[in-house]
């Protein structure tokens, strides 16, 4: 028989219950904030429910009644420069942290509503109804509440969505040196997520000041926690990672408290982060009015012995033992926070003219209809000023460099100028600039900026965007390959380039997400695509191809320097082609949303980017069709240089678009189709494309060149125009 040792996990995990004593203890200030914040917060949610009841909250309203005793007992020790995030049921939490905000931490049980409370009970409950006047200018709705300056980072329609982002915020708190933390909350479905426990992963290796707070309610819509997991204690998931943990009664405010004040201490020294479970319960079903039990999945006796525990009747319990506080002064301050949400709605609605006996929202307060574009992204107002040239045209003095040292050298003098910025991805800090060269030297210079991350692209890329949207730092993301975006899909798509807009258009997201694509390389099918038309179609980002290393320098400055998320797209194929850049200047920015035309001709516009610029130029030569190629550069809809195009093809009045990639992802496709719609009258025949099959590049060299475009199919595609050529406008 072998010898057998029980081994023991490397972190504490703790449950922790209140004691009569704890109670005594405690500030009677503390305890008239938390019993002043849990009847506010009910009350709004009970207002909400009333209103949705009555049709007037457009979408779900995903109440957090039962639940209010974790978030406020886990938010009323942190300061406004502390910051939390959360989930599609939000509300208690943001509402106790920007209630925090304001009052300082300290509520009055016999003078509760203060104009400042009177405008966060409003401010909040019009964003719930989708009105102007909301946090989020009506965007976020009941999903989606954030207010900065609050240290409310905003709350996450996402399982999980969130928790990346909230490592990011972390990450900037201590890099900034403060002793300030930040607090991820989410439900027991998000445990089982692979962005929540790859965050873990990042934020123990990295010993980020996160608090991981699990609402553990036991039920996704209707199944039980016991029927998804073999360890429902969803605390136990920290102890994987080395991260302290406690699990703690949520309905239970002072516990929560205690807990988090343990938990605080842990990370404002510098240790880490902790995970924090607090078994909650929510009252009524996953969405609306009615109980679980309506729905057949809980009984109406499980439902009342939670109810027993009410949080709200807990901490008066308590006070009225300690003789804090009377029956009559709790009534007061129930009374008090119903006639305040009460108030808040009345300022919103309106009787209906067309439904007697029935409220309205008062029409004017809805957002205007041309608002609902306003901040998708930005309007690169922070271009102007910038130092621009043509580099390919400049007649100064040159240098001739690699394309992929273009990349180092330009990262390397972006970040010597600008300390905010920060680069992170899968081996960038090892193997002499990752596993091509584009970091070389850089993690020598900036050992503290060149952030080598696990393989988890969900957790890095999301760890990116809350950088950016703390505002303090620019981060810089590598994808090793773009295939890997699908891994991160909705840190990408979901939240990076959705969040600007959501959350009302006000945040900017200056992230630049590199990428490398590796056609022709041999890497197969989950290594080669070309993203471009999956971005193009995505809101809020911005995407650059360079296709020499001046242009790459200069596109790269300009990603650098906007305010939005940007794409910036690099072909291996180019990677060790050389070419002239302007003589030591790697400080300038190629002028915003302009295309390049590298070859002037009469016949066919021919669009394209990347490599195939190159491979277009010798097409051209090969053929008897006198193209004009224009490197787009800029390939976003909002940066497109529509007039170049326009000018072009009311000159030849025929398209050929050029790509390498595979048909169905094609980013040709949307631009065929806008080129149609906006210059039908000025074409002879309908735009003609070149792309690569429908399948992805396989590993064999013989499919893999069937799968892409390359000369041959551009001089195919030539042909195919001029066949076309003599129709009539």
């Amino acid at each position: 028989m072998p010898d057998r040792n029980q081994l023991q996990p490397a972190s504490p995990w703790v449950q922790i219950q209140t004691t009569p004593e704890d109670w005594a203890k405690a500030s009677p200030q503390l305890l008239e904030t938390m019993l002043c914040q849990l009847h506010l917060i009910r009350a709004f949610e009970e207002q909400v429910l009333e209103l949705a009841g009555a049709g007037l909250v457009h979408g779900p309203a995903h109440s957090s009644i039962g639940q209010e005793g974790g978030a406020v007992g886990s938010i009323i020790s942190l300061g406004t420069k502390d910051s939390i995030n959360g989930s599609h049921r939000g509300h208690h939490q943001f509402l106790a942290k920007v209630l925090n905000h304001v009052s300082n931490g300290n509520l009055d049980a016999t003078n509760l509503i203060t104009p400042a409370i009177q405008e966060v009970l409003q401010k909040t409950l019009a964003e719930i109804l989708g009105l102007a006047q909301g946090y989020c200018s009506g965007r976020g709705g009941s999903m989606h509440l954030q207010y900065f300056e609050a240290g409310a980072l905003g709350t996450n329609a996402i399982v999980g969505g969130g928790v990346p982002l909230a490592a990011g915020n972390a990450w900037a708190q201590r890099k900034a040196i403060t002793d300030n933390v930040t607090v991820t909350y989410f439900g027991d479905g998000a445990v089982n997520i692979g962005s929540v426990l790859e965050t873990m992963n990042l934020a123990a290796a990295w010993k980020l000041p996160l608090a991981f707070f699990i609402e553990n309610n036991l039920y996704a819509v209707s199944t039980h926690v016991s029927e998804v997991t073999a360890e429902p204690r969803l605390s136990a998931r920290g102890l994987g990672f080395a991260i302290p943990s406690w699990r703690v009664d949520g309905m239970d405010p002072l516990a929560v408290h205690l807990v988090m004040r343990e938990a605080e201490a842990h990370m404002r020294s510098g240790k880490g982060p902790v995970v924090i479970e607090a078994d909650v319960y929510r009252y009524f079903h996953q969405n609306g009015p009615f109980p679980g039990s309506a729905f057949g999945y809980r009984s109406k006796e499980e439902e009342a012995e939670w109810r027993n525990r009410d949080p709200l009747l807990r901490v008066a319990n308590e006070m009225i033992a300690l003789e804090l506080i009377d029956q009559a002064g709790v009534d007061s301050v129930r009374q008090q926070a119903v006639a305040a949400n009460k108030k808040a709605a009345e300022e919103l609605l309106e009787a209906n003219p067309d439904a007697p006996g029935k409220q309205r929202i008062k029409p004017s307060l809805w957002p205007d209809i041309s608002f609902v574009n306003v901040g998708v992204r930005g309007d690169a107002s922070e271009l102007k000023g910038a130092r621009t040239l043509e580099p390919l045209k400049d007649s100064g003095p040159k240098t001739n460099i690699k394309f992929v040292d273009a990349v180092a050298a330009t990262i390397d003098a972006a970040m010597e100028k600008d300390s905010r910025i920060i680069v992170l991805g899968e081996d960038i800090h090892r193997l002499n600039g990752g596993t091509n060269g584009a970091t070389k030297g850089l993690a020598k210079k900036y050992p503290d900026r060149i952030l080598g991350t696990p393989i988890s692209e969900n957790a890095f890329a999301g760890l990116g965007g809350g950088m950016a949207l703390d505002g303090r730092y620019r981060p810089i993301v590598e994808f090793m390959y773009p295939d890997f975006m699908w891994v991160a899909a909705d840190q990408v798509f979901n939240q990076i380039g959705k969040a600007r807009h959501m959350f009302g258009g006000k945040n900017p997201v200056p992230l630049v997400l590199r990428t490398k694509v590796a056609m022709g390389s041999g890497y197969g099918s989950q290594h080669l695509m070309d993203p471009a038309g999956i971005f193009a179609t995505s809101p809020g980002w911005r995407i650059v191809a360079p296709s020499t290393p001046a242009e790459y320098v200069g596109l790269m400055n300009a990603a650098l320097a906007l305010q939005d998320p940007v794409l910036v797209l690099e072909h291996v194929d180019l990677y060790q082609d050389m070419g002239d850049i302007p003589e030591n200047d790697f400080d300038y920015q190629i002028p915003f949303g302009k295309a390049n035309i590298r070859r002037v001709g009469k016949d066919v516009t021919l669009l394209t980017y990347l490599s195939m610029v190159k491979h277009s130029l010798t097409a051209v030569e090969q053929s008897e069709v006198d193209a004009e190629v224009i490197d787009l550069r800029w390939l976003d809809r909002a940066s497109i240089d529509w007039q170049s195009i326009e000018v072009s093809i009311k000159k030849t009045n025929n398209v050929l678009i050029v790509e390498q990639g595979a048909q169905g992802t094609s980013y040709g496709a949307w631009l065929a189709d806008e080129i149609q719609r906006r210059f039908f009258d000025w074409l002879d025949q309908p735009v003609q494309r070149v792309h690569g099959g429908e399948a992805s590049p396989s590993i064999s060299k013989v499919l893999e060149r069937a799968a892409i475009a390359g000369v041959d199919e551009i001089v195919a595609g030539l042909s195919r125009v001029k066949s076309g050529f003599g129709g009539g406008r």
